[in-house]
């Protein structure tokens, strides 16, 4: 084997290692361990305290790829105080766990075992008393994994609102914004239900600077969006054609005064509620930044906030990694670049892939002419839109090895096609459910 591509081989071996390092540093079980303790009779959540001797019963609820992980480290920290719990999960997202019941559902399309888990948590909300404790778990997921479309609304309503969006190119927070506004649990409205039953929330942020109210579409928070914002966000993006006429209607008729709107700051129902962020895309990049460090790159964190177009992202990573090769600016080879968030796929074919997934295989075309460059680009949990890949490794031979392979790489793009053209390269990145959530991770590693 060539010097250049063996060399080529270790930094993509270095590329994983470093995704890898970030993922252990954000596992939803250590991150709930990490923030909370029990001493005695006393439940210790960063600087806050909870005598539990007070609460008569502790509800676990939540939902999330990784809630079932954080469920596992409750139970670990409660048991045997906990009365009972009904967690949402990802089918095939589980744990071993003792008192929580687990239900797997649909993501992101969301599904009737969705519906019914998410019935079961609302119920279980209500019936808490002031003195109770209901421990919500929440990560990335959350929104789709807890469906309770507000009636006269239905589940084929929201399943055809939420696939127009995720093709329309609309971010996760205007997103998050129509569901709130279609639902009987988000938005805040399960603090509501639980009031006054004491609410904690634990959360493992999947969204770009940690907004609280669009985590999950703010189940236990304030929020501060209306149904004026919801019509804003059809109108922008033209689809109010494309998408049922009862969920228009229904957003009219808040316009209208004719619902009510989801509680806002300064309602009662949060005066027992609190929310802690237990794990972030930034902790996962500062894994990240010392592992690459510690296998020889000097390391920059980009951002954790990237968001917008998923072929811009790429094109713009590319253009680093080449400025480092040409200037050596912002740092010099041997060179590591992480960046964060969460970016969108603007969907014109009929393919098979994820954000990871189009990211890796356009940056692939704007590397292919250089030398000794891999680039990584992947999802914490573990997968990438509908497949079973995290996302993938690409490095300056890539598009060279397609076309041996006697493959089309732009017919693969232009048909958002990315899946099947790594699953031919083998460059599709595979972890399985990782037991976390906090976005994506991108490592550029130039030599």
């Amino acid at each position: 084997m060539p010097e250049v591509q063996k060399e080529i081989n270790s930094m993509r071996h270095d590329a994983e290692t470093i995704f890898n390092s970030a993922l252990s540093a954000v596992n939803a079980f250590n991150a709930v361990k990490k923030h909370c303790r029990l001493e005695n009779s006393t439940l210790y959540i960063d600087q806050s305290s909870f005598d539990l001797t007070y609460y008569k019963h502790i509800y676990i609820v939540g939902a999330g790829k990784a809630s079932a992980q954080m469920g596992a480290a409750v139970e670990e920290i409660l048991s045997p105080r906990i009365t009972g719990g009904i967690i949402n999960v990802k089918y095939g997202h589980t744990a071993a766990l003792k008192t929580i019941k687990l239900v797997e559902a649909g993501h992101p399309i969301p599904d009737e075992n969705g519906r019914n888990g998410a019935m079961a948590i609302l119920h279980l909300a209500e019936q808490a008393a002031k003195d109770d404790l209901i421990i919500c778990l929440i990560s990335g997921g959350g929104s789709a994994l807890l469906p309770l479309p507000a009636p006269p609304l239905t589940l084929a309503d929201k399943q055809k609102t939420i696939r127009t969006l995720l093709s329309c190119g609309a971010g996760i927070n205007e997103i998050n914004i129509l569901r709130k506004h279609m639902s009987l649990i988000k938005g805040g409205h399960l603090a509501e239900k639980a009031y006054p039953a004491t609410l904690i929330t634990l959360i493992l942020s999947d969204v770009v600077g940690n907004p609280l109210d669009i985590i999950a579409s703010g189940l236990t928070t304030a929020d501060p969006s209306t149904f004026d914002d919801c019509m804003d966000i059809l109108n922008r993006y033209d689809i109010k054609h494309q998408i049922p006429v009862s969920v228009v209607e229904h957003i009219q008729n808040g316009i209208d005064k004719k619902l009510p709107d989801t509680p806002k700051p300064g309602s009662r129902t949060f005066d027992k509620t609190i929310n802690v962020i237990v794990g972030s895309n930034m902790e996962a990049l500062s894994a990240g930044k010392k592992m690459a460090e510690s296998l020889g790159y000097h390391t920059l964190i980009f951002s954790s906030l990237i968001e917008g177009d998923t072929r811009e992202a790429a094109h713009t990573h590319a253009a680093i990694a080449k400025e480092i090769r040409l200037t050596g600016n912002p740092v010099s080879p041997p060179a590591c670049i992480l960046s964060g968030g969460e970016t969108t796929v603007f969907i014109k074919g009929k393919g098979k892939g994820g954000r990871n997934q189009e990211f890796a295989l356009t940056a692939a075309f704007d590397i292919m002419n250089e030398d000794r460059m891999v680039i990584l680009s992947g999802g914490t949990d573990g997968t990438d839109g509908p497949t079973d890949a995290a996302g993938a490794v690409i490095d300056s031979g890539t598009i060279k090895k397609a076309r041996d392979l006697q493959l089309n790489p732009y017919l693969f793009l232009e048909n958002n096609d990315s899946y099947h053209f790594f699953k031919s390269t083998g460059d599709l990145l595979i972890t399985g459910p990782t037991g976390t959530n906090v976005m994506d991770l991108r490592i550029v590693l130039v030599k």
